[in-house]
């Protein structure tokens, strides 16, 4: 018990350890080198067990596994010297540090360790030193690059390779080295490769060689990189593969312009290209190539409402308002007329102007300002022109009171001065400034009011005004309807006439320039898809395909598809968009002509003192001649045959009751690929649209007090058909398909009056497309009315007969009714030859019993002649003969057919007169087929 207490008294103290150490360990090795040296230290040594140091434990550290992958033993026991070693090799690659606790403790009071006391905890960091065990390893096995001959380069291409060692030491890689020997190339520390004298690819225009690797510790690469330079010729920076002239096949669809063209920059540097194409369409119709069917077709074909009144219409009997205006041609087949600025002017008469009154009306036309070869007049000079020009001017009544509008155009800004009533309300200004109305090209206007609400449309495109409601003091117009194209009247230069006392009207505001369709339509405005259709072009540029667009590339085209814009900033994505520029042409029927075409490129690149600078390239756009459609008018014959009654009836006959139309196209055959020599023709039926069908009475006008061509109105207003019957012809118009213009020509009769009767009357059937771009076969029909022998003398029938005039006539005919004699379309059979034919009849019946008897008298003779001939070769079947008389044949007929008869050899012919005739109009022809099969003519 003393001893206990003594030991309680001299050995109650814990062993001591460092509070950190620094621990190092050799990778794929497991003892760890301490700084300081681990030692633990008890002030109760030299005590026998309070003295000693026992043991050490391992504890977590902060990263929390320490414990696991080490361990501390105890070297000596009285000096407290330890070990600390981990449990399995280490691997610097999978943790580089580790970092645990340690804690000794000693003896305790005895062997069994009872009561031994623990040190504090010290933090332990070890450190895993990397070996050199792995070899660098390249990125790419091969590495290939082009550059272009003739110049040094600071880097062709970079090479790469890695090592998986965790040090710098050995992880890092020292040095590169090309192992293929006299090759004039080298290569820095950093992979990068470079050429020591220029290079030339006519000499070699490629160049392989091997490169190696090696870490800092000198381990040389696993496997070496093959690299490939190849030398390009000398490098022109610029567009390659620019073709000039571009060919379009009508009906192609989109073709691309340019498929092969790529940009060069020649290893410049750049950030941003820019390139425009351009196609110049303005010499094409009205700025491009568009339907070219009339406006008025166009117009339905998109869907606008009717009721439009053409204030420019073509020149005719009924709208002569136009007729001293000059006019141009267009390749759209559009009437064009020319205003020269001094006294080009149509006067709209009021019949015309009556029908356009109302606060509500749409007003469109095209318009292109300076004309075409256009003088402006001596008198005028360089200040005048700067005056208002004045498209439009009218004055129109509106229930019991006045409207006036007038559309100008000064300089670049277009107005319309609207006043809704002359007598009391303020006038208002509507402006518009446009680039548009002064570029001399053609442009589309479409100026829909609504009063206070007015909305306009060039091209297309909707562009607000600028509302001016003070104009200054301007003098009311006067309260008379009227409407001006081309100018407006001057209302302080009206003057009397002293002869007729008629206003003399001073025009003034002359416009100057080309305008075409020009058309107003009273009521609701056109909507804006309409508008859009009716400007469309139908030829354009485009883009392909936007979904293979790369990204940070940009496409705008403008609306009249004639400019095309590309802008990116990535060379290799640029190129495959100019490659995807398109143009386009949905009609079948494309005008042909040249397009030129231009591609501007502009570059902007990090250094600009040297981006290079590409020049403008031009070509042209060529659309051939498209192959032109066979309008074929058929399935009416040459001549129509029916009893005169048939046409006197309320409905008359139908002209054209099996008419067919069909379009086709011929197209060249390459018939070599199928073996055959020469060339050939394919045709194939289509679709097609007409616009104009006429039927015209050859000869002599339709006389209206006896003759009519009846129409069925019904299918025509159905159809949205326009019709103009008059005495000359019937025409037909409007964009319709082939089936619509069946329908409505099969529906066309001819009707005569009671007692109108003719002998033949001749009529032309002809129908067009692409208003009258294309046009068919002209169809020529043959009426022939046919008479009976009652009808001929009818007491009713000579009484209307004797009213007429006929000349004498010598035209041979037949009685089938098909012709008869007669080359006066407009006469009927006089009296005269009625009494002649009656008698002829009489007569006719003594002709026929002679025939008769001879023709027996003859046979006979011809039996006695022939003797043993069989009997079947030599008798007639009396029910086959046939008796054809004419009584009415001509001197001249007879003699050819005389001349004809002579010239047959193989027939038996006899022709049988009376001595008693004393007419050379009377002939009998008796046709005889014997049992043998020969017809004989007597």
């Amino acid at each position: 018990r003393a001893l206990r207490l003594l030991f309680l008294l001299f050995a109650g103290h814990k062993p001591w350890i460092e509070t950190e150490y620094q621990g190092i360990v050799m990778e794929n090795d497991n003892t760890v080198l301490l700084n300081p040296p681990l030692f633990a230290l008890d002030k109760d040594a030299p005590l026998h067990y309070a003295g000693e140091i026992c043991g050490f434990r391992v504890h977590n550290g902060p990263s929390g596994s320490g414990s696991v992958q080490f361990e501390a033993v105890v070297l000596d026991r009285s000096t407290g010297e330890g070990l600390v070693r981990s449990k399995e090799p280490l691997d610097c690659e999978s943790q580089r540090e580790h970092s645990f606790t340690i804690q000794a403790y000693d003896c305790g009071e005895g062997p069994d360790g009872v009561n031994s006391k623990k040190s504090h905890k010290a933090t332990v960091h070890v450190r895993v030193n990397d070996v050199n065990e792995f070899s660098p390893v390249f990125v790419e096995r091969r590495y290939e690059a082009s550059v272009p001959e003739g110049r040094l380069f600071d880097r062709i291409v970079r090479v790469e390779a890695l090592d998986a060692d965790c040090s710098p030491q050995y992880s890092q890689i020292c040095f590169y080295d090309i192992i293929t020997p006299n090759v004039p190339f080298a290569i820095d520390n950093d992979g990068n490769i470079k050429n020591t004298e220029p290079l030339d690819s006519k000499r070699q225009r490629i160049h392989t060689f091997w490169v190696t690797a090696f870490d800092c510790g000198k381990n040389r690469a696993q496997a070496d990189a093959q690299v490939v330079v190849t030398v390009k010729p000398s490098c022109k920076p610029g567009w390659i593969g620019w073709t000039k002239r571009v060919e379009y096949t009508p009906g192609s669809g989109s073709i691309p312009l340019f498929p092969s063209l790529h940009l060069e920059t020649c290893e410049e540097t750049v950030w941003n290209i820019q390139a425009t194409v351009e196609l110049q369409t303005g010499h094409i119709g009205k700025g491009c190539d568009r339907d070219s069917y009339s406006d008025r077709s166009v117009r339905r074909l998109c869907g606008a409402v009717r009721g439009e009144v053409d204030l420019l219409p073509p020149p005719s009997p009924a709208a002569n308002w136009t007729s001293a205006l000059p006019t141009l041609p267009s390749s759209d087949s559009s009437l064009i007329f020319s205003f020269n600025g001094s006294n080009h002017v149509a006067v709209v008469p009021d019949s015309v102007v009556s029908a356009l009154s109302g606060d509500h009306f749409t007003l469109q036309l095209w318009m292109r300002r300076g004309g075409a070869n256009i003088q402006p007049a001596t008198t005028q000079t360089r200040g005048n022109r700067k005056e208002e020009e004045t498209i439009v001017c009218s004055t129109v009544r509106n229930d019991d009171s006045f409207s006036h509008y007038s559309l100008s155009v000064h300089g670049c800004r277009l107005s319309l001065f609207y006043w809704p009533d002359v007598s009391a309300a303020r006038p208002v200004k509507f402006l518009w400034k446009l680039e548009q109305v002064c570029d001399s090209e053609w442009h589309h206007l479409s100026l829909s009011v609504q009063f206070p609400s007015v909305t306009l449309y060039v091209d297309g495109v909707t562009f607000d005004p600028a509302l001016i409601h003070d104009n200054g003091a301007i003098p009311n117009p006067a309260p008379r309807q009227r409407m001006f194209i081309g100018a407006c009247w001057g209302e302080t230069n009206m003057l009397r006439g002293k002869d007729s006392g008629d206003l003399l009207v001073s025009h003034c505001c002359h416009y100057h320039g080309l305008l075409s369709g020009v058309t107003v339509r009273p009521g609701s405005v056109e909507p804006h898809s309409v508008v859009e259709c009716l400007y469309a072009c139908r030829e354009g540029l485009d883009f392909g395909d936007l979904e293979t667009l790369g990204s940070g590339m940009k496409v705008h085209v403008n609306p009249s598809q004639s400019v095309l814009v590309l802008e990116g900033d990535d060379i290799e994505s640029f190129n495959r968009a100019v490659q995807q520029v398109t143009y386009r042409n949905s009609l079948r029927f494309a005008t042909p002509g040249v397009r030129p075409l231009k591609l501007t490129t502009s570059l902007r690149c990090f250094n600009e003192e040297s981006c290079l600078s590409l020049k403008q390239l031009e070509g042209y756009l060529v659309v051939l001649q498209p192959d032109a459609p066979q309008i074929s008018l058929s399935g009416v014959g040459p001549h129509l045959a029916r009893p005169a009654p048939e046409f006197e009836g309320p409905r008359g006959v139908p002209l054209f009751p099996e008419l067919r139309i069909v379009c086709s196209l011929s197209h060249a055959v390459n018939t070599a690929a199928q073996g055959m020599e020469g060339g050939a023709l394919m045709s194939d039926a289509v679709a097609h649209t007409l616009d104009g069908c006429e039927v015209q009475p050859l000869g002599e006008e339709l006389n209206p007090e006896r003759e009519e061509l009846l129409v069925d109105m019904d299918v025509v207003r159905e159809r949205g058909l326009e019709i103009i019957n008059t005495t000359a012809y019937i025409a037909i118009t409007g964009a319709e398909s082939i089936s619509v213009y069946e329908d409505v020509l099969r529906s066309v009769r001819y009707r005569l009056a009671k007692g109108s009767a003719r002998f033949e009357r001749r009529f032309r059937l002809s129908c067009s497309e692409m208003n009258g771009r294309y046009t068919s076969n002209e169809l020529t029909l043959e009426v022939n009315f046919l008479h009976s022998l009652d009808s001929l003398y009818h007491p009713s029938h000579l009484l209307a007969s004797q009213q007429q005039f006929l000349h004498p006539s010598h035209h041979a005919g037949e009685l089938s009714g098909h012709t008869l004699p007669n080359p006066h379309r407009n006469s009927v059979v006089p009296g005269a030859a009625t009494v002649i034919i009656m008698v002829c009849v009489g007569f006719l019946v003594v002709m026929v019993i002679l025939g008769v008897f001879r023709i027996r008298s003859i046979h006979r003779r011809g039996e006695g002649a022939r003797g043993g001939a069989k009997e079947g070769s030599s008798q007639w079947d009396d029910s086959a003969l046939t008796i054809i008389v004419n009584p009415m044949e001509s001197y001249e007929s007879r003699m050819g057919i005389s001349a004809d008869t002579e010239g047959e050899g193989e027939e038996d012919e006899e022709v049988a007169e009376s001595p008693d005739d004393a007419s050379d109009d009377q002939r009998i022809i008796i046709k005889k087929e014997g049992r043998d099969g020969n017809a004989r003519r007597y």
